[in-house]
């Protein structure tokens, strides 16, 4: 209960890029809750959010032995919004993860997420940040890999296209690995649009204009690139669009 009485600040590494005005006058009770996911040995659980509305939302996820649980993500939301997973793997399991931050004038956008793994489960997290204004886009990722969990596969990628000066964008990746036969990488880079890009596709005739918005929706469209389900495909991107209209792309 005292825990969950007990407000976060930016002093807390997990928090360290989090809006401090937000978290000075959150409900500490609303933001210690959590929703609890569990799948069963063996199934696979799919999930979308998009976040438009500022606030936390916090889920702690178990996955059973070569279960699977996928979670595709948009966060458009402000002044402040964070998703953050925290995820369990049992032996055998997977997780995905596809996450995109989109926004512009003050708005702080974040996706936190810490996957623990049991020996032979596997982790997969593409993270896409497109900021504007002065906005920031952040992605804290921790991946575990506790003693004895053997053959274990973990990535994940960040990258941010940063629209305007006054944007920023914040990458924390982390790697705890105490067992040797793992795979284990992350990566992460943080720029403008491509230009030459931008001249090939000029080159061939296409207006600058639509030639930024083509690279753009190529950059959002990695993050959900492992979501078969065209029908959930096609809506999460056309939001992360709709999203957009407010750039000066």
């Amino acid at each position: 209960m005292s825990h969950a009485a007990t407000l976060p600040t930016r002093r807390d590494e997990d928090w360290r890029y989090a809006d401090a005005d937000w978290l000075a006058a959150a409900d500490p009770v609303a933001l210690g809750q959590w929703r609890e996911v569990a799948v069963p040995e063996g199934e696979t659980l799919r999930e979308t959010s998009v976040l438009v509305e500022g606030g936390v939302t916090r889920l702690r996820i178990r996955v059973g032995k070569r279960g699977r649980y996928e979670h595709f993500a948009l966060n458009s939301a402000g002044r402040y919004a964070r998703l953050e997973l925290e995820v369990a793997l049992e032996e055998g399991a997977h997780f995905t993860f596809g996450g995109v931050t989109i926004g512009g004038g003050e708005k702080l956008q974040e996706f936190v997420t810490r996957v623990n793994h049991a020996p032979r489960s596997t982790s997969s997290q593409v993270v896409r940040a497109v900021q504007w204004g002065r906005s920031t886009g952040n992605f804290l990722g921790r991946i575990e890999i506790p003693p004895g969990s053997q053959q274990v596969d973990a990535a994940q990628n960040f990258k941010a296209i940063l629209l305007e000066k006054g944007a920023s964008a914040n990458a924390k990746p982390e790697l705890e690995i105490h067992a040797d036969d793992v795979k284990a990488a992350h990566g992460a880079a943080i720029g403008a649009l491509d230009e030459k890009a931008g001249f090939y596709m000029a080159a061939r005739g296409i207006p600058p204009e639509v030639a930024r918005k083509l690279l753009v929706r190529a950059f959002i469209a990695d993050a959900f690139e492992a979501l078969e389900d065209e029908t959930q495909y096609d809506a999460l991107l056309e939001k992360a669009l709709a999203a957009l209209d407010e750039a000066a792309i």
